[in-house]
């Protein structure tokens, strides 16, 4: 008999970013044997980024809540873009209790999960939440002043959204270690399933354009993703041009908060050789083919129980990545792994720029093993294929 799952994600296609893809994934699979409902936010993310009204014909039903969105970067109104989507999903499934059977979420932290918890534990539905970082501890460490004050009044509150879920997903072992130990959880209740990418795209696109290579071209280096506040994009600029690399490029390839920002920046000091492009959806491959080094710098202790999507991303291209990091963080530890590039500290612009030197000098040769070495570590570990059957595997276990 076919059950009823509800899915409740923060940002869902046509959003170009990592959630979105992960939870329409799981909606697509999970319709294939069982019922299912998707409630998410109107799309938003990221900022700057033109939506386009294209009809899909799904095997699930999206369902578009109206409430408030904050697609800029701002702490209160990310707070307030919480508690609005709480509300509306608490609203719903008041009104449609009896035809669920689980609720999957990933969703806006703190009140929207909390909401959705509480609503879920009343009528008595099955919860598995999914964890994409550590809140409220995340939003502490980057307000200095009232980050004490936000740990009292808000850990109590994932602490109890955690204890009401029948199964926690986590994204990475320390994060299930740290989630275990600070909230009192059962490590036997915590599942670690890495975020993935679809390697099916990249793989189709390698297929058909493995033998184009134009020698000609500026050695490029690539920034691909959300231009926000957690990337230290200015720190690749700054780097980029101390290095001084007469034939080389920097591409910063996405939409974001900071890119208007980040442009005035270049033009205003007349920097060469700094490009700034649109990512269309499915272009990911493409875009990033061109690139000869992918790079991926995080401010300091922004993901440092996580891996972030543009990693196995930049591994399913083939590209050697320099990552400008935390060096205890799990992309430092997947990329040493597979020896699939350079890991140096965060918000470093000497050595960045040192790295990106070394970098333009090594052969064809030496950058395609790196590159190479990526693609295998990620096809094993960060791949659609291998973890997106540990989720729905778990749903199925619970209905």
């Amino acid at each position: 008999m076919k059950k009823t799952i509800l899915i409740i994600s923060a940002v869902f296609s046509p959003e170009p970013v990592v959630s979105a893809k992960l939870s329409e994934d799981l909606a697509i699979a999970l319709s294939k044997l069982h019922k299912v409902s998707v409630l998410a936010p109107k799309p938003t993310r990221p900022y700057g980024f033109e939506f386009k009204n294209e009809p899909k014909k799904d095997s699930f039903s999206l369902i578009n809540l109206d409430s408030y969105t904050c697609p800029k970067s701002n702490p209160i109104g990310r707070l307030k873009e919480s508690y609005s989507f709480g509300i509306a999903c608490k609203k719903y499934i008041q009104e449609n209790h009896k035809k669920i059977d689980l609720v999957y979420m990933n969703s806006w932290p703190i009140f929207a999960q909390y909401f959705t918890a509480k609503t879920a534990s009343k009528y008595n539905i099955s919860l598995v939440t999914h964890v994409q970082d550590v809140y409220p501890e995340s939003l502490s460490n980057k307000m200095s002043s009232l980050g004490g004050l936000f740990n009292i009044l808000l850990k109590p509150i994932d602490k109890f959204t955690l204890k009401k879920s029948k199964k926690i997903i986590a994204i990475s072992n320390k994060m299930k270690n740290y989630l275990a130990l600070t909230r009192n959880i059962s490590l036997k209740k915590i599942l670690v399933v890495k975020n993935w990418q679809n390697e099916e795209a990249f793989i189709a696109y390698d297929k058909i354009n493995k033998n184009i290579n134009n020698k000609e071209k500026l050695f490029t280096f690539m920034y691909m993703g959300n231009i926000g506040p957690v990337a230290s994009i200015d720190l690749l600029i700054e780097s980029f041009y101390n290095a001084n690399l007469e034939k080389c490029k920097l591409v910063i390839a996405g939409s974001g908060s900071k890119k208007e920002e980040l442009e005035n920046m270049v033009s205003s000091r007349n920097i060469e050789r700094v490009e700034f492009v649109t990512v269309a959806d499915g272009k990911v491959p493409e875009i990033q083919s061109e690139a000869d080094v992918m790079l991926l710098p995080i401010k300091k202790g922004a993901a440092s129980s996580s891996i972030p999507s543009k990693l196995p991303a930049y591994m399913f291209s083939k590209k050697p990545i320099i990552a400008s990091v935390d060096l205890d963080s799990d992309s430092a530890k997947a990329i040493n792994t597979a020896n699939s590039g350079w890991v140096i500290e965060p918000e470093d612009e000497v050595v960045l720029a040192k790295t990106m030197k070394v970098a333009s000098l090594l052969s064809r040769k030496e950058l395609n093993m790196k590159g190479e070495n990526g693609f295998t570590y990620a096809m094993e570990n960060l791949s659609k294929n291998n973890n997106l059957q540990q989720i729905v595997n778990a749903i199925l276990e619970l209905i």
